[in-house]
């Protein structure tokens, strides 16, 4: 497990990665900071470098146009949840409800909640793109002033 930080424009971020891909992108002090690293050694990798140039092309104001590779580590409903996150486009929002009845008619905007809260690729995987059915800013493990300033990155202003 290899570790890098980035200085972001909102705080420090800890970039983690294994031998598959990204695992991790955390603000400092976030909700579940550093959740399941273990032993990590500091090194700079190709996923990482690709990571932190990928920051830079979005807090520059740009869409990066390529992701790093990930290894998305969860269950597997957590998973089913955030490969939808990453299809919502920059720039655009989905409910919590949306993204329930994307899954199952019967399914809970809570539970969306939850996984949508474990996501450890904060940004990459846009958790932050996710509003209640009010268009309230409800939910975010690096906080709701981060995710109003993501949004507005993105030319969303809720």
């Amino acid at each position: 497990m290899y570790i890098q930080y980035y200085d972001s424009p909102l705080g420090k971020m800890l970039l983690a990665a294994d031998e598959i891909g990204l695992i991790g992108v955390w603000f400092e002090n976030q909700k579940y900071y550093a959740n399941g690293l273990k032993e990590p050694i500091e090194k700079e990798t190709i996923v990482l470098k690709e990571t932190k140039e990928w920051l830079d092309f979005y807090f520059s104001g740009k869409e990066p146009e390529f992701l790093p590779k990930m290894h998305l580590i969860g269950t597997e409903f957590q998973k089913k949840v955030w490969h939808i996150l990453l299809k919502i486009p920059y720039g655009k929002t989905m409910t919590y409800k949306d993204i329930a009845r994307m899954i199952s008619p019967t399914m809970s905007a809570q539970a969306v909640g939850s996984a949508v809260g474990h996501n450890k690729i904060s940004i990459l995987i846009p958790c932050h793109r996710v509003i209640g059915s009010n268009s309230s800013l409800t939910g975010y493990a690096g906080g709701i002033e981060r995710k109003e300033i993501l949004l507005e990155i993105e030319g969303i202003h809720v």
